[in-house]
């Protein structure tokens, strides 16, 4: 028993004490870094669609996800969770002024398992882009955006 409870002790340590320290060297690993104020719901950017006044939106998730159905005007860029993803959204706005409005998006899962959003919204704020916005797919890009009408693109 007292076995246990030291393992369960020395586990919880680790949890606390070190996961957060391997998150900040080795980057965001979730959606879970990404404040709520940075977020924008589908409804609300369907909205600016519609009005004209779309910002630039990228998608940081699978190309696959991307070929099959995308939002209208959006540029794929490559998965969030790689290096490769992160140096081509990098590229994509290197040329594009730091307060301008920028929506990420991915939808290739529910909301809490998205490998591709945290690092992609990470890699701009880090670059010192102040208006990033990161679309909030609560179950996948299908249920969220394409099955509501909102503005597709195949």
């Amino acid at each position: 028993m007292r076995k246990l409870l030291l393992s369960s002790i020395a586990l919880f340590s680790l949890m606390i004490f070190v996961a957060p320290r391997l998150q900040a060297q080795y980057g965001p690993m979730s959606t879970s870094v990404i404040p709520a104020a940075s977020l924008i719901q589908p409804e609300a950017l369907n909205q600016m669609l519609q009005a004209k006044k779309a910002p630039i939106i990228l998608q940081v998730g699978s190309h696959l996800l991307f070929t099959e159905a995308h939002i209208a005007g959006s540029k794929y860029v490559g998965p969030g969770s790689e290096e490769s993803g992160l140096q081509a959204l990098q590229k994509t706005v290197a040329s594009v002024p730091k307060d301008r409005l920028i929506v990420l998006y991915c939808g290739c899962c529910p909301w809490n398992h998205c490998p591709n959003d945290g690092p992609a919204w990470k890699r701009l704020n880090d670059l010192g882009y102040k208006n990033v916005k990161v679309l909030y797919v609560a179950h996948n890009f299908g249920d969220d955006w394409v099955a509501k009408g909102y503005p597709t693109e195949r």
